[in-house]
């Protein structure tokens, strides 16, 4: 008999979400059941597990070198350095334990997480990239998070194969460009978000294939254009030496009227490119994926976001890729084959509930194994003793749920409990997507961590920085510049910041404005420009007699994350390209 639609009601949130006939045939090839929890709430608790930029000053247990850490030391973890975690010189299979079933699963594992030594960042070959994490070959890169093959990149998240840029977010193949979200294959970008193939340029929004263009909305193979205005190469020269670019002031009028023309310009209803029966936003060459977000190269998939190079038959993971197929809820790894419910693991296959596990086959509930098979909580197991035992304890999970202070239920089948993430929800990126204060957050069940006191003598206020950059002089290096949001913001705001001496050149260089925040705060500034991880039925909003729709209102309907109320002007796939291209 074929599954049918079912609406359920979230038991986190209590609001109603739809389990569609598809889903329940991927539950079935998973061997799960349907989830309890909404979209929504399983992506917020799976980034409830990922802390990218909160550092602390840690001891190597192990080898005693001082070194950066996620953990705090309240946590009361074992953390030892890159080098030590790697090593012979501990064995991670003598914190085995037997399962017992008079204590629900979660309990147990929770137990096994306190014991077993933690790496203190996770990362792989960083050459002079000390403040640095969850990347792949970095070279003197600094405070940038997630990622592979940068050099000299500053202030940046999830990027990808780019060098010496700075203040980029969700970037690939950029090069000596600033404060851009959303980009790829650029040189010489500023202040611009979604543009591709763009040179020498600013304040662009959704252009592909730009020379020299400054303020342009929507525009596509054009050169000297300014706020979408065609000049000649002279004309658009002139022009630019009147424009003031090294100031904040000019900086913050190019904004606003950058802003003002995006609300004139018609917008593509999803930024969704080479792609068959997808929806989402930001996605390439994807087929039969669904509610998705900033993916690449994935089939028969949902609820991704920031899934990468070939993923096939993969659910609610997030951060994860590189040939995953059969993944559910996984966030944060590498590769993987029938693989649900784990965190940082990395080519595992046949395995469930498992964290920082790499190239194991066969684990269940285990913490740091690295090519093992047939363990369960750290313990090894023959092959027969493995597969009599598993369904043994999933049935236990069953009977026995965990359930937290909340009174939420946790049976098999659901990812892990928020109560196991070793970082407080203010720590997590989690606040990235879904911001709360203490209050909100406590109220939800979640742990909240007190900010530091900050003894920082500020040499230079905010209201002192000068206006032009050809004010500054090299001095202002040595100077703690208070930030402008003063620590009274939601997004991990340090109070003060210092412009370090290549990020100072790299702004004289380009004759670019001095920064008001701090790298955080300017950080949470462009990821608040991405629209929602949500998607609202709508109807294009063009009725131009041009288009193919001639003197009837266009009526293609679609799936969109600009919500009903906004501003903007949508279209549809066709009517865009018949306006824009």
């Amino acid at each position: 008999m074929e599954n049918k639609t079912e609406n359920r009601i979230c038991q986190n949130c209590k609001m109603d979400f739809v389990i569609e006939p598809d889903d329940f045939g991927f539950y079935e090839k998973m061997k799960v059941p349907s989830p309890t929890f909404c979209p929504d709430c399983r992506f917020q608790r799976r980034l409830i597990f990922r802390n990218n930029r909160v550092f602390y000053k840690r001891e190597c247990v192990l080898c005693s070198k001082s070194m950066l850490s996620l953990y705090s030391k309240d946590k009361g973890f074992t953390i030892y350095c890159y080098e030590c975690w790697f090593s012979d010189k501990w064995d991670v299979m003598n914190y085995g334990r037997d399962y017992d079933f008079s204590v629900p699963f979660f309990e147990q594992f929770k137990a096994l997480q306190k014991t077993v030594p933690r790496v203190n960042l996770y990362r792989d070959n960083f050459i002079l990239s000390e403040y640095c994490n969850y990347g792949l070959d970095f070279k003197e890169c600094y405070l940038l998070f997630g990622g592979g093959y940068n050099e000299r990149v500053y202030f940046g998240n999830q990027i990808l194969d780019s060098h010496d840029s700075l203040d980029i977010a969700f970037c690939e193949k950029v090069e000596f460009s600033y404060e851009n979200f959303e980009c790829m294959r650029a040189n010489k970008l500023f202040f611009s978000r979604y543009s591709q193939d763009c040179v020498d340029s600013s304040y662009l929004i959704d252009c592909r294939n730009c020379m020299n263009c400054f303020g342009c909305v929507g525009l596509v193979n054009k050169q000297h254009c300014i706020f979408n205005e065609q000049y000649t190469k002279e004309e658009y020269a002139n022009i630019l030496k009147f424009m003031k670019l090294g100031s904040y002031k000019s900086h913050l009028e190019n904004l606003k009227k950058v802003k003002e023309l995006e609300l004139k310009i018609p917008h593509r209803y999803a930024r969704i490119y080479k792609s068959v029966n997808s929806d989402g936003d930001d996605l390439a060459e994807v087929r039969n994926t669904h509610y998705s977000f900033s993916s690449r190269e994935a089939e028969d998939s949902k609820y991704l976001f920031f899934m990468r190079h070939k993923v096939k038959d993969c659910y609610d993971s997030s951060f994860q890729g590189f040939n995953s197929e059969l993944a559910y809820e996984l966030t944060n790894g590498f590769g993987g084959s029938n693989t649900a419910f784990g965190v940082r693991n990395s080519y595992n296959q046949d395995s469930y509930c498992n964290e920082e596990c790499q190239n194991c086959l066969n684990i269940f509930g285990c913490e740091g194994l690295r090519k093992k098979q047939y363990c369960i909580l750290n313990k090894q197991y023959t092959k027969e003793e493995y597969e009599e035992l598993v369904p043994k304890i999933i049935k236990h999970m069953e009977e026995m749920p965990y359930i937290d202070q909340k009174g939420r239920i946790y049976k098999y089948g659901e990812f892990f409990p928020s109560e196991l993430s070793p970082f407080a929800y203010n720590e997590t990126i989690a606040q990235e997507y879904f911001p709360l204060d203490k209050k909100g957050a406590v109220e939800k069940g979640f742990s909240w961590k007190e900010a530091e006191v900050r003894n920082y003598k500020i040499d230079v206020e905010n209201k002192d920085i000068p206006d032009n950059i050809n004010e500054v002089t090299d001095e202002i290096a040595d100077k703690v510049i208070a930030c402008e949001h003063s620590g009274k913001c939601k997004d991990q705001c340090t109070e003060a910041f210092k412009v370090v001496p290549e990020e100072f050149k790299f702004y004289k260089r380009m004759n670019l404005p001095l920064p008001r925040l701090c790298p955080n705060c300017r950080h949470f500034q462009r990821i608040n420009l991405r629209n929602p991880l949500k998607l609202w039925n709508r109807i294009c909003m063009c009725n131009k007699t041009s288009h193919f729709h001639e003197e009837e209102k266009c009526v293609v309907e679609f799936k969109t994350s600009y919500a009903p109320d906004r501003p903007e002007i949508i279209y549809c796939e066709k009517c865009y390209q018949q306006e824009i291209y």
